[in-house]
């Protein structure tokens, strides 16, 4: 909407549009998005054709080069665009995004999109949640054209530096219902309640969120047993890697660690056990139809970027050779030999920092049975949100409510730079 409201004022000039996000993952779920999103936007047609649907990584959209820290874009040869909306912007760290404006023209528009509460970038900074602030509020004069060209009130003004009124909180998720009880215990989890959040999903009073008492590595291998099964049954036995792919973005499983037994390491070891042991695989060696497989490094020349998922499978055409096969930006499939891959590793469970831009209809989210610095109220919140139907969650109340307590914080002067001037 915000798109064609651009496309609409620009009176049938040309606006360049460039769509962005962090990750292939991401920028792929952002296409399907605005695909889906146009068929059924009440506009002219000539405004609809004008939205782009193409979106890609912010390296490739930058010009990656290879042996290079730098891009072929920036300040001093820019990008050619008047817009560009960036997805997921909550995972781009300070330095990337610095690199992402210089590469701007001046005049042109950025729009970023994303949940300021989820996990913030792995490397330095926390830049959409700096930019944001606390509890902005319009100003005066904004609040008062708000009024005048909607009809609706937003509520709250205040004084302050300019960029409250460049900052819309949205209160709506599309994701899950906001009484669902994915949404309650969310917003709890986001709140910091942690006791309340834990009756919540203890109490057994709601249909799409559950809690499983597991803190040793025995209780989690039994649990386990039948979980996998159930979860990964329908990819196992699909016909074909199409309907396996989709299959598999039904159920996701996510750990805080990646070593020790609660890590994937350990866990993705024990799903392939029991699912070979109900014979839904036959794992003769590392490559195996049905292995579901993470990109964990960027290749621009295969085009298979970080958080790519794939699944092994044998290909008719040749020969029934095993093949690795990737949904393309069109939705068609894109199919590689085992050797040709870029870093990669088996992903029946992958980190919560993984999981960020996708979902999953039902997520089994696993707690470790200590906490440690990664434990987080934003770790929690992000693997929460990956739901879109149904979440279950593994671990001690000792562990969940320590983790809700404590909250991610940087420092990287962004934020006070921003909004510490009343200018």
């Amino acid at each position: 909407r915000l798109l064609a409201l651009l496309l609409d004022q620009a009176a049938g000039r040309p606006v360049r549009v460039g769509l962005a996000a962090p990750t292939g993952k991401a920028a792929a779920r952002m296409q399907e998005v605005i695909r889906a999103a146009k068929r059924d936007l009440p506009v002219e047609a000539r405004i609809r054709d004008a939205i782009p649907e193409e979106a890609s990584t912010i390296h490739r959209l930058l010009g990656w080069r290879a042996g290079s820290v730098g891009f072929r874009h920036d300040r001093e040869n820019p990008l050619a665009l008047d817009v560009l909306i960036l997805d997921e912007a909550s995972m781009v760290d300070l330095a990337l995004m610095a690199k992402l404006i210089r590469a701007l023209p001046r005049d042109a528009r950025l729009v970023l999109v994303g949940d300021r509460d989820q996990l913030a970038s792995v490397e330095a900074g926390a830049v959409l949640g700096d930019i944001c602030g606390d509890s902005p509020v319009f100003s005066p004069e904004f609040r008062r054209r708000l009024i005048e060209a909607t009809g609706d009130d937003p509520g709250g003004e205040g004084e302050g530096p300019r960029i409250r009124d460049a900052v819309v909180l949205l209160q709506r998720s599309y994701r899950f219902g906001e009484q669902s009880g994915i949404g309650q215990v969310a917003r709890l989890v986001n709140r910091g309640e942690g006791r309340q959040a834990f009756d919540l999903l203890a109490g057994g009073h709601l249909s799409d969120v559950r809690w499983r008492p597991v803190g040793t590595p025995r209780e989690l291998r039994k649990a386990l047993a039948g979980a996998a099964v159930e979860g990964f049954r329908e990819t196992a036995s699909a016909a074909g890697p199409e309907a396996a792919l989709t299959a598999f973005d039904r159920f996701r499983i996510l750990c805080a660690h990646r070593s020790g037994p609660f890590g994937i390491e350990a866990l993705n070891g024990l799903v392939e056990q029991h699912l070979s042991a109900e014979r839904c695989v036959a794992p003769r060696g590392v490559w195996y139809p049905g292995r579901p497989v993470i990109i964990t490094s960027n290749d621009y020349h295969l085009r298979l970027f970080n958080g790519d998922m794939g699944i092994v499978w044998p290909d008719p055409g040749s020969g029934g050779q095993l093949r690795v096969s990737f949904r393309g930006p069109d939705r068609g499939l894109r199919r590689f030999t085992p050797g040709r891959l870029p870093a990669h590793e088996t992903a029946y469970a992958t980190t919560i920092h993984k999981s960020q831009g996708s979902e999953a209809e039902r997520v089994l989210l696993i707690l470790p049975p200590e906490v440690s610095p990664v434990m987080t109220r934003e770790l929690i919140y992000t693997g929460i949100t990956r739901a879109r139907s149904r979440v279950e969650i593994w671990g001690t109340r000792e562990v969940f409510e320590a983790a809700v307590a404590r909250r991610l914080t940087r420092s990287s002067g962004l934020r006070d730079a921003l909004w510490a001037t009343a200018e």
